[in-house]
């Protein structure tokens, strides 16, 4: 039976190929460590995709737009859930010149990143399945293409973990590692407490380190401290969407730990009514949604200290009836669509 750094090991070669990014290398490397039936569910506008699909539909028009494409991951978390199924969490960037449209997304000539948080589920050594989100709009906020609301929290290019180990080997630290999976479901489940009781029962200064930062998604964007984290997000969201928490029949969650590092994916992981006043610009509707989140969070000394978060927003705002895509596009009319006409990279 692998145990959970086998896993990490298995897909090394697969990281490896998306890192230098050559086209051939990475379409091997993704038949030969996923299974033919895998299954893996991408943000919006990519959807549910096949093995046999995954690269064509998300890697190659990525490619296109940047020819130059590397990537960078920061954190890798492997580790076994409650329901006894292993999973591998990477969370990093694509970088490189954006030098053509990706998804109509403008070309800036310039460097740009895009986070991305991947979870692998895998089996005998191989993936089945996959579930991931892409910071798309944090693509288009670097074109100055973002159609809708700005962020309240900082946008920029979220950094690794302080303590730079990421990506070390701690799966001998089981114990460490059930004690901060412990501390996290403990603090979300103080979290749903609010607004039923009031702000106190949230407790968020037990499981909060006072200098503690909170990366979010592009469209909400960073906080720092529970202060900046209570103004920049938590705020607004239970303003708009009081009722988070209350459907956990209609949730899933796949948590697992290593070391200080806790993970979870869900697909979906949330599900609330839009209501209040609104979010993200979006006036309520009374619309019940989903929502898609992949988590990663690093306590130190038995609280979180850095919690990278990104969420489906794409996919949130199309239950909402908006098409970002099209408003995207009618934003971005007058400019310049072409690739750009100027050697990328190494090239001469």
């Amino acid at each position: 039976m692998n145990t959970a750094r086998d896993n990490a090991n298995s897909i090394h070669p697969l990281l490896a190929a998306l890192r230098d990014f050559d086209a051939a290398n990475v379409q091997t490397a993704l038949k030969q460590h996923m299974t033919p039936d895998a299954v893996v569910h991408m943000c919006h506008p990519f959807g549910d995709l096949s093995a046999d699909t995954f690269y064509d539909s998300c890697f190659a028009p990525l490619a296109k737009a940047i020819p130059d494409l590397e990537r960078r991951d920061t954190i890798l978390v492997s580790g076994q859930t409650p329901e006894g199924n292993d999973w591998i969490g990477c969370c990093g960037s694509y970088i490189g010149t954006f030098a053509a449209p990706f998804l109509d997304i403008p070309p800036t000539g310039h460097l740009a990143h895009m986070r991305f948080h991947e979870f692998y589920r895998i089996v005998d050594g191989l993936v089945v399945e996959v579930q991931a989100i892409w910071d798309i709009p944090e693509l288009m906020m670097q074109a100055n293409a973002w159609p809708m609301a700005p962020s309240l929290g900082r946008e920029w290019h979220t950094p690794g973990p302080i303590t730079q180990d990421g990506l070390t080997d701690a799966t001998g630290q089981t114990e460490r590692a059930q004690y901060c999976q412990n501390q996290v479901l403990n603090m979300l489940t103080a979290l749903t407490r609010h607004p039923a009781e009031p702000v106190e029962a949230m407790e968020l200064e037990r499981f909060w380190h006072p200098k503690m930062t909170w990366y979010g998604p592009a469209g909400i964007g960073t906080a720092r401290g529970i202060a900046g984290f209570r103004h920049w997000h938590q705020i607004p969201f239970l303003n708009a969407m009081p009722d988070r928490g209350q459907f956990p029949d209609e949730t899933t969650f796949h948590f697992f730990a290593e070391g200080d590092y806790v993970a979870v994916t869900g697909w979906p992981d949330m599900v609330q009514t839009v209501t209040g006043s609104g979010w993200m610009g979006i006036a309520p509707n009374g619309q019940k949604i989903e929502m898609r989140s992949i988590d990663f969070w690093r306590l130190d000394g038995g609280k979180i200290r850095e919690n990278w978060v990104l969420v489906d927003l794409l996919d949130v705002y199309r239950q909402l009836g908006v098409d970002v895509f099209a408003r995207l596009r009618e934003f971005n009319k007058a400019r310049n669509m072409s690739a750009l006409n100027f050697p990328v990279g190494d090239s001469a």
